[in-house]
């Protein structure tokens, strides 16, 4: 009986611990979702931004959300059928919410992972302020605006996607992507405030390095203490660090910390082990923030000669571009249809994605990072000079260093991020411009991370191209140009390749075109001749681009010379928009591996049985 008791009483005891852990971890960090209970209003609406706006009437509903996907496809729409022939607009959100009393010394941010485009945000009837960037994440800090108690709140956001076209494939409009509540107390770990790297790995040791960025909103100093623990998938410590007294003096000191991991298991595409970096800032011995950080830890190299490595193995990266859109679901970020994705693609043998040509939902690296992809995260795909009228190249003087600040602080911990690219077939290439330009982003980045290759994905990639001429980039993106490939070495002595952009073929689920032996390009001529007149393309993969090339030419090609390190196909999956090589009525692409619907074509099965 009495052990019985006294097992009774021990577990008691831990629920009380658990419980008050649990409790403590509450009042330190929340980060709510934010995405029920909104209401969405399309057309302009003056005064929406104000807190007593008459808004009954506007339709309830839940974020992500795409509007444009609920409209007509049509000719007349201004996107054009490059941009899905679906409509943009502009778009108004509004929604309440309480803060308790108890909350008035806690700061609260909201966070946005991607508004399409042109966002104004208030609160309260304050402007908090404008984001052109369509595909870029951003915080405001809601602290000094806030109501408590009995008054409510009120979040209201414009999007304004009227100005088309101004994207070379479907965009989709409104808020697309989650948006969070974010709660902490007034000294906290900054906004993407860590910054984890590995300057020495081996399979037998690891060394870390973890720099966090505290955060003092309190206007006075400040005595903390750093407690810093790395964790394994089974949640077992292998690695801690706890600070000497840190004095908080400024807005934001940084604390930098090192760590020594023994036979670390190493994270690669086969498997994508992650470890977990917990922090917690001290302050009077209670713990008053906790901040988690995924890590994998590995190491990589692109060599001139020997082509990709990972963790000192050679490996071809057989990757591939996408869009962000998801067929029927439009742009609406979606976890699952994401995750789905991506399965399919692994068990076609991919073991890469480039995000083109913009920064991606944080949750697809998430997903590559538990899946093992090497991504090329990708930035812009203008610069000073457009593509569309009303592209991002109105934004890129003021906001091409802000934006491309915030996708690196965002995306820098994931393990499965490995390039950086700061641009796709940038019209400057053969400018003089480039040499102005293409430095400065490279150092926005060097600044920031110093551990990943910079690229960009090249159109014209012979030796007059002034963006690789300016020395900004790591490696040497080709896009296309199956029959310079061979003569890389000649071309680029000692310079590093990656095919950012390969292949370009034509195909539809289903439909075969006899012989199958016969290779056909697009264009042929001036017509479509050789295409079929039910807006179909053979399924032989004997129709390609004649900028690009089949499936199986352009990987045999990859495959026969070490020093090209791999490429990443036009496309995995079809997408809405830029249906090459037919005008409307198509309105998706035929480039896809799988198509709209998540069905692969017959191609996949080449690649599939390839990798076996």
């Amino acid at each position: 009986m009495r052990k019985y008791l006294l097992l009774s009483f021990i577990f008691m005891m831990y629920r009380v611990s658990a419980q008050h852990v649990s409790t403590q971890i509450k009042q330190m960090r929340e980060r709510i979702n934010f995405n029920d209970g909104w209401l969405f209003h399309l057309g302009e609406a003056i005064d929406a931004y104000k807190k007593e706006y008459e808004d009954q009437g506007w339709r309830q509903l839940s974020v992500p959300h795409d509007w444009s996907i609920e409209g007509q496809f049509s000719a007349d729409n201004p996107a054009g059928y490059d941009g899905g022939a679906l409509p943009g607009g502009i778009g108004w959100y509004r929604k309440n919410f309480y803060v308790g009393v108890s909350d008035k010394r806690k700061m609260f941010f909201i966070d946005f992972d991607g508004i399409y485009q042109r966002s104004d945000v208030w609160i309260n009837g304050h402007h908090l302020g404008f984001r052109p960037n369509g595909y870029i994440s951003f915080r405001y800090n809601l602290t000094p605006y806030l109501n408590y108690g009995k008054q409510k709140n009120v979040i209201a956001v414009k999007a304004d996607n009227s100005k088309q076209p101004n994207s070379r494939w479907y965009s989709g409009s409104g808020i697309y992507r989650n948006v969070w509540l974010v709660k902490t107390n007034k000294v906290a770990v900054d906004h993407w405030g860590t910054f984890a790297t590995t300057p020495k790995v081996s399979s037998k040791s690891a060394e870390i390095n973890v720099k966090t960025q505290i955060h003092n909103y309190t206007g006075k100093l400040q005595q903390v203490k750093l407690v810093t623990i790395i964790k394994d998938q089974q949640g077992k410590t292998v690695a801690s660090s706890k600070s000497a007294a840190v004095f908080l003096t400024d807005t934001v000191t940084s604390v930098e910390q090192e760590f020594h991991i023994t036979q670390p298991v190493l994270w690669s595409v086969n498997q994508p082990y992650l470890y977990k970096i917990i922090t917690h800032i001290v302050t009077n011995n209670r713990v008053t923030d906790e901040y988690i950080t995924p890590l994998g830890v590995r190491y990589f190299n692109f060599d001139s000669d020997k082509g990709f490595s990972l963790n000192g193995k050679p490996i071809k990266i057989l990757g591939v571009c996408d869009h962000h859109d998801l067929g029927a679901l439009g742009a609406a970020v979606n976890y699952r249809e994401l995750q789905r994705q991506l399965e399919l693609l692994k068990a076609m043998g991919c073991n890469g994605i480039r995000t083109s040509h913009n920064p991606p939902a944080p949750e697809l690296l998430d997903l590559c990072d538990k899946m093992g992809f090497i991504v090329m995260d990708e930035a812009f795909d203008v610069w000073e000079k457009g593509k569309k009228k009303f592209d991002y190249h109105l934004f890129f003087k003021q906001w091409s260093a802000r934006d491309l600040q915030d996708q690196v602080l965002r995306d820098r911990n994931h393990p499965s991020v490995f390039i950086w690219s700061i641009g796709n077939e940038i019209h400057e290439q053969n400018d003089t411009v480039a040499l102005r330009i293409a430095p400065r982003l490279a150092s926005i980045i060097h600044q920031l991370d110093q551990t990943r290759p910079i690229t960009t994905a090249n159109s014209r990639p012979d030796t007059t191209n002034q963006i690789i001429s300016s020395g900004a980039v790591d490696l040497i993106g080709y896009n296309y140009h199956n029959r310079d490939l061979a003569r890389f070495q000649q071309i680029y002595p000692g310079k590093k390749f990656i095919g950012s952009e390969t292949t370009s073929a034509l195909e539809t689920r289903g439909y075969y075109d006899m012989p199958s032996d016969s290779i056909r390009r697009w264009p042929l001529n001036s017509t479509t001749r050789g295409l079929n007149h039910d807006y179909t393309v053979s399924a032989y993969d004997n129709v390609s681009t004649s900028w690009g090339g089949t499936h199986e030419e352009t990987w045999k090609l990859v495959k026969k010379y070490p020093f090209l390190s791999g490429m990443y196909i036009w496309t995995g999956f079809d997408y809405i928009g830029e249906p090459t090589p037919y005008p409307w009525p198509a309105r998706s692409s035929y480039f896809g591996i799988i198509d709209l619907a998540g069905f692969p074509k017959d191609i996949y099965y080449m690649y599939q049985r390839d990798r076996k």
